[in-house]
């Protein structure tokens, strides 16, 4: 991620001491995170229309059980990843295959908010929705091949028919 937010020279100067500052700084402020307007209701609508769903991070597992509850998805999701399910985070498409992995493979739809979650999927055979949550431009998600983008999470729920999630 260093290497792809800061270029590889960074990577190499700098890049385990960025790596190691990074964890106690998270903790600090992970109190501070908010689920996305219309996050859990998105999960039930998916369940809903019978999705399978498998919240797939590469969060450390801590972070991620502090996620899985502020968003009160343990029982809405099938499964979900964390960084010990996989060596390689996105772009790598290892997080993509370790979700199919956990509710048995078959077809599968990506939904990302950045170019690297279009690029995971799509080595992994995957088409990928996007929504602008993550920082990138609308022409950025396109551009890396994004099936569809929509302006928020609200606004995909309005639009799930019209999408791969039909």
């Amino acid at each position: 991620m260093i290497a792809a937010m800061a270029g590889e020279e960074v990577e190499e100067r700098s890049g385990d001491e960025i790596r190691a500052t990074e964890k106690p700084l998270y903790e600090e402020l992970i109190d501070e995170v908010e689920p996305f307007d219309g996050a859990r209701d998105f999960l039930v609508d998916l369940k809903r229309r019978d999705h399978r769903v498998v919240l797939a991070s590469s969060a450390k597992e801590t972070e991620l059980d502090h996620y899985l509850d502020l968003l009160d998805a343990r029982d809405l999701a099938d499964a979900w990843t964390s960084s010990a399910d996989v060596e390689a985070t996105k772009p790598d498409p290892d997080l993509v295959h370790a979700a199919l992995d956990k509710v048995g493979g078959g077809e599968a739809v990506m939904v990302g908010d950045t170019p690297f979650d279009v690029e995971a999927a799509a080595r992994a055979g995957v088409e990928t929705i996007c929504v602008l949550t993550g920082g990138f431009a609308e022409s950025e998600l396109r551009e890396a091949r994004a099936a569809a983008v929509y302006e928020s999470l609200e606004t995909l729920r309005g639009s799930l028919d019209e999408t791969l999630l039909r």
